[in-house]
């Protein structure tokens, strides 16, 4: 396999915008791709930035999504009044746009775009940081996602003949569009940390949600409450994505980054900081070379704090990929600084740490059942772990 990374970019993909005032703005991804560019992650020999991206035809879409959404869609693309809740469209949420149907597809292009890379063997690890539209569901868009550009690139892999596909979801909401989609194939394993349903959107995500009559155990879901920071959100991932991973044996690890789990973001109530967020892509790097051969395709997500979170977090996710990690303390590139300012009207983070150095206590050394993180973890290993064949009390290392 290439060690080479495809990064999948346009400037296009910014037309994917639900107007002004609305949490899902494209100036999110503008400064993460600036910081990025800034940081020079993109000059090394080995990283492939892949700007001829794709707006996917119908029958791509097909494939997840059904025929009457895809035209709903289309139709909002040309109604600036168009409402129709079946669909989730014209909500405050999911407002419809110009041009909506042919952003939301070329969002599922970048994604497929890099999937196909790392499918073909011409990239080890693949990144586009503007997809992980995760909350769109096959027949309705929801949660800010017109299409789910994650189901249809793994629908497409499972299309190409790939038999097993793991999913991670580390976005502060749970999974539940990539879920539902392959909720009863057994080819594919979604894993998704949250914070808990009883607090937050989409109100799924309970760990008793296991997958459909044949691919029971299939659908991993890690509900932590309300309030949890970087060491028992560590600690929770720990205890059941690697031990998950290498019961299954992916081909491939596609995951989703969003990082609305910070404490600093308004639409949610964990407290994760910059430095868990970058361990976890660590993890998720590490794993794909242990458990799936090191073929890796990371996606964007979530993240609603525009300037002080989202161009952080997902400038580690791509230095993370294509191996060039940034020390934590490294001061922000002065260049960038001085646009937020321009652009934002306010300062910018003065370095890509919280000053955070978090560890997950491993579980192997005991658990308090009264604890309610602990707890909420034990719920989920007793859930799944039986399916795949693991013990409750199993453990595997970082």
């Amino acid at each position: 396999m290439s060690e080479q990374v495809v990064v999948s970019w346009s400037d296009a993909l910014r037309a994917y915008d639900f107007g002004h005032g609305h949490p899902l703005s494209p100036v999110r991804v503008e400064l993460a791709w600036r910081l990025i560019n800034e940081f020079g992650l993109l000059d090394a020999a080995h990283v492939h930035v892949d700007g001829d991206i794709p707006v996917v035809s119908d029958d791509v879409l097909l494939r997840v999504h059904t025929p009457e959404l895809i035209a709903a869609v289309k139709r909002g693309a040309t109604d600036p009044g168009y409402s129709d809740l079946r669909f989730g469209l014209g909500t405050a949420d999911t407002p419809v746009f110009p041009d909506m149907h042919t952003a939301a597809a070329r969002v599922c292009g970048a994604t497929l775009a890099a999937v196909r890379a790392v499918h073909s063997g011409e990239a080890e690890h693949a990144v586009n940081i503007a997809g992980g539209l995760h909350h769109a569901m096959p027949d309705r868009s929801s949660g800010f996602c017109v299409y789910n550009d994650l189901a249809v690139s793994i629908q497409w892999l499972l299309d190409q003949g790939v038999e097993r596909v793991a999913y991670v979801d580390v976005d502060v909401h749970h999974g539940d569009g990539v879920q539902a989609a392959f909720w009863d194939d057994p080819r594919v394993l979604t894993v998704s940390i949250h914070e808990s349903p009883a607090t937050l959107f989409p109100g799924t995500g309970w760990p008793t949600e296991i997958g459909g009559p044949t691919a029971l155990g299939t659908a991993v879901n890690i509900a932590v409450p309300a309030g949890t920071g970087d060491q028992g959100w560590l600690r929770a991932f720990h205890a059941v994505v690697p031990q998950v991973l290498e019961a299954f044996q992916p081909q491939i690890l596609v995951s989703q980054h969003g990082c609305d789990s910070h404490f600093e973001d308004p639409l949610a109530s964990l407290a994760v900081s910059i430095d868990g967020q970058r361990m976890a892509a660590e993890a998720l790097h590490r794993w794909a070379h242990k458990y799936a051969g090191g073929r890796w395709v990371a996606t964007g997500g979530g993240g609603y704090e525009w300037v002080d979170v989202v161009p952080r977090s997902w400038t580690n996710v791509v230095a993370i990929a294509t191996e060039q990690p940034i020390e934590p303390r490294r001061p922000i590139p002065e260049a960038w600084s001085a646009y937020v300012q321009e652009l934002m009207g306010r300062p910018g983070p003065a370095l890509m740490t919280d000053g955070n150095d978090p560890w997950p206590k491993n579980w192997d050394l005991g658990y308090n059942p009264a604890n309610p993180l602990d707890a909420a973890v034990m719920a989920t290993r007793q859930a799944v772990f039986p399916y795949l064949g693991l013990a409750t009390d199993s453990f595997s290392g970082f």
